[in-house]
């Protein structure tokens, strides 16, 4: 299994007239997580893409537990509980408060797509031989 942790600091902007984070942002905040995970892994999605293959979302899954609040500084923690295969990925999630209180849990499925094609492509090799040791018995 593979993990990584973000941290992220809610700005006001990111807040509903209720002083609680919008829902709609806690999908941006797993991008972050995602992104941030495959750069301290020496992946790049920039690079990935000039190289021809994108990863868009094919599945969102989002549980809200608890409000986070602006100014909190939260802590997403990114699961791999199970080595890619194929053309798909499944990225878990836990977000947490500074006093390390559960607010919400999600998953997402990412799918590689060869972009001339627009079809589906096998994980490239380079992101499979970074996450390859956190897997292997």
């Amino acid at each position: 299994m593979f993990t990584s942790d973000v941290q992220i600091r809610v700005r006001y902007a990111e807040t509903d007239q209720m002083g609680y984070v919008y829902y709609g942002n806690y999908g941006a905040y797993y991008e972050v997580a995602r992104t941030e995970t495959f750069r301290k892994l020496g992946i790049n999605y920039k690079v990935m893409e000039q190289e021809g293959v994108m990863m868009p979302v094919l599945e969102l899954r989002c549980k809200y537990i608890r409000p986070a609040r602006y100014d909190d500084l939260l802590t997403v923690k990114l699961f791999l509980k199970n080595k890619p295969h194929g053309a798909r990925i499944k990225f878990e999630y836990e977000v947490y408060n500074e006093e390390q209180v559960l607010l919400n849990v999600g998953e997402t499925i990412m799918v590689f797509v060869d972009m001339k094609t627009g079809r589906p492509t096998g994980i490239p090799h380079y992101i499979h031989d970074q996450l390859d040791p956190y897997f292997t018995a």
